[in-house]
């Protein structure tokens, strides 16, 4: 993805990065922290079901 002034908002190991963390949660969330139009920061929330 590109900004207006050409500077690139993700580039390949971001996407890769975001990637991993989703295809390893079987439940859970991927936030992605973002400060001027740049990503600064991704977390995972990873949830365990148990079952009774």
């Amino acid at each position: 993805m590109e900004r207006k002034d050409n500077k690139s908002v993700l580039d390949n190991s971001h996407l890769q990065t975001i990637a991993d963390m989703i295809k390893d949660i079987k439940y859970g969330s991927v936030n992605i922290i973002v400060q001027d139009g740049k990503i600064i920061q991704i977390d995972k929330t990873e949830k365990f079901r148990i079952k009774n």
